[in-house]
Order: structure tokens, then sequence, then C-alpha cells
């Protein structure tokens, strides 16, 4: 062989592809493109392709991201997780002070430039996901069980944020973040005491949520409109009603692609957001809608299973702690959709339009993707 020649570089970036999870790539990019599809459909007639070029910005932006966090590596990571976590309960403080803006009786969003908004509720889930890996890896690996003290840090580390969005207050983003702290510490080994005892607390807290001032009129209202809309056929019960008459004018196949009369009629309000899925009902039928849950699932049951494989304890808690976060957001807003769900606002990862949450959503993916690449690192 000639000096000089290098035998294995064609197989060292065969290598480099192959610690890649091609399939939760692939999934997450065709899931975003649906997305700007729907996106499209809902916003052609009022502002032709502002908000479709928009969404496709935010989908190669956060692929950026994505593939940032998975070259910082999952070692990396691992040593900055309390300060991204850090990070984001900055910004959660940010957004109550002047910096921030009410919008639909909830202070959520800082201004940036041109438009464009950020939403820090949305970073702060991925925050959290990496600071509860960091706490409980350490101990996992030693095959310790977590001690009163690390379950008690692991709750506290959970409930900052939580309160911090509850204060703007943004009951939907608080729960998805009491869910993925629930289920992380539960996998890391809390004795069952805490399990029973927090899961208590979080009823009684979304009970005084809905029967108490902690919460705006409007979004309680918003909140409860699912069971009666018709009880406000004008106000908050009008989206609520035309939501499920868009769905359920879809049928099996649909009324074809930007042929939905509630769609292009513009009967449905903030639809490009949380009500992105009912384009899908109503103009992609039943068959259409099921196809990109099964996109979704996919991506969810991709994570699950790089969590089962990863080959460390912080890359099996991230992967729980983002597919729990990613799978109880779908069911949420695919279930405020049908009407079987309390309006919260949560966007459908993926798909709804809006930068902050693409950006994380496609964060998690990288995240989780360095995980299987550090899995992968000595098989290639």
């Amino acid at each position: 062989m000639p000096r000089g020649a290098h035998p294995d570089r064609p197989l060292s970036l065969r290598g480099r592809w192959l610690r890649q999870d091609l399939g939760l790539l692939v999934g997450a990019a065709g899931t975003s493109v649906v997305g700007a599809l729907l996106v499209w459909s809902a916003t052609h007639e009022s502002a032709g392709t502002a908000y479709l070029f928009r969404h496709l910005l935010n989908t190669v932006i956060g692929v950026g991201l994505a593939v940032g966090v998975t070259r910082l590596g999952h070692q990396g990571l691992r040593l900055i997780a309390p300060w991204l976590y850090g990070l984001s309960l900055l910004g959660l403080i940010a957004v109550l002070t002047p910096l921030g803006v009410t919008i639909n009786g909830s202070r959520s969003w800082i201004p940036v430039v041109a438009g464009f908004t950020v939403q820090p509720s949305e970073f702060a889930k991925i925050g959290l996901a990496l600071v509860l890996a960091f706490v409980f890896a350490d101990r996992w690996e030693r095959q310790v069980a977590p001690s009163s003290r690390d379950v008690v840090l692991g709750w506290v580390l959970a409930a900052v944020p939580v309160a911090l969005i509850m204060l703007q207050p943004d009951l939907g983003s608080a729960i998805v973040l009491g869910a993925l702290a629930f289920v992380v510490i539960a996998i890391a080994g809390a004795p069952r005491r805490w399990i029973a005892g927090v899961g208590l607390v979080a009823v009684g807290l979304v009970v005084a949520a809905l029967t108490t001032p902690l919460l705006s009129d409007y979004q309680r209202d918003r909140l409860l409109s699912f069971a009666n809309p018709s009880a406000d056929p004008q106000g908050i019960g009008y989206q609520t009603r035309q939501v499920r008459l868009a769905i359920g004018s879809g049928g099996w196949n649909g009324q074809g692609f930007m042929e939905g009369r509630q769609t292009q009629g513009g009967f449905i309000p903030y639809q490009l957001n949380d009500f992105i899925f009912s384009v899908a009902g109503e103009e992609l039928g039943f068959i259409g809608a099921a196809g990109l849950l099964i996109l979704l699932s996919f991506i969810v049951i991709r994570v699950f299973v790089v969590a089962g494989r990863a080959g460390d304890a912080f890359g099996r808690f991230v992967g729980v702690g983002v597919g729990t976060w990613l799978a109880f957001q779908v069911f949420q807003n695919v279930g405020m959709n049908l009407g079987v769900m309390p309006v919260t606002g949560l966007p459908l990862p993926f798909v709804s339009y809006g930068g902050s949450s693409m950006f994380a959503s496609w964060l998690a993916i990288g995240v989780v993707n360095a995980a299987y690449a550090a899995g992968h690192r000595d098989r290639v």
C-alpha cells in the first residue's frame, strides 16, 4: 500500500453515519415538513407563503441546533447540564420582568426581532431533562438507590421552573415539566411513598388551579370549555366547537389539501399553533390524521428505544425525560383537538407553528441522538 494512504478514512466516514440515529432524524424531519404544509394550508389565504417560509426556517435552525448538540457529545452535555438548567431558569425569570409580554392572559414570551418571540418555558423542558439525568445518573451507575436527599433535590429542581411557569401562568407547560420529573425520578428508583405523595400533591395543585385565582379567568374558562363548549358559543367555546366541526367533517379521506371549509374560511382562531391537528383532520381525513399520529408515535417510541439501549444512566434518564415530554405533549394536544382534554395551549411537537417549540423539539432530538452516538461508538 502506498505511503500516505489512509485506508480507514472511508470506514471512519461510514462509522460517523452509523453512529447517528437516522430513523429518529428522518422521522423528525418528515414530521416537520408535514407541519409546514399544514401551517401553509391554515395561513395561505391570509398571509400567502409567509408562515410556510418561517416554519421551514425554524426547522432548518432546529436541525442546526440538533447537529450542534450531537457534535458537543454525550459527555459534554453531561458536564454542562447544570449550566443549561441555570440558563433556562434565567429565561423563566426574564419573562416575568418588563422584557416579557402578555398574550392571551399569559406572560410567556420575550420579543426578539422582526416579530419573532422566544418562549423560555419550551427550553426549560430540555434543561430539566438534562439536570435530572445529571443528578441521578451517578448513583444509578454505582448501583446505589437514590436517597431521600437525592429525591428531594430532584423535586426541588423540578419545582423551581414549575413555580416560575405558574407565575406566568402557563398550566400546560407546568404539567409537562411535572410529568417529566415524575417519570424520571420514579425510573431512578425513588421510594414508592415519594411517588404516591408527589402524585397526590400534583392532583391537588391541578384542582387548585381550576378552583382558585391561581389562573386568570380566561385561562380557567379555556381549560373547562372542552366539557361544554356550547355554554359560551360566541366566546371561549366557539374555538372548541369549530375544531370539533372541522375534524368531524373530514371523514375517512378528508376534504382535500387546502380545501377544508373551516380551515380555509378562517373559522378557527390560532389554528396554526394549538389546533394545527384540526387541519389534518379536516383536509386529510382520518387516514391522513392517523398517518401524522404514526409519525409522532414513531419519534416517541424511538426515543424510548434509545433510552433503553443507552450505554450509561445519563443517556437513559435523558431519553426517558425527553420521551415523556414528547409523549405527554402529543397526547394533550391531540386530545384537546378531539375535545377529550382541556385546552392548555400546548403545541404539537414539530408540527405547530412556533420557533421556540420547534427549537426545543430539535434540541431534544439532538440530545437523544448524542446518547445514541455514545452507545454505538464502540460498535462501529
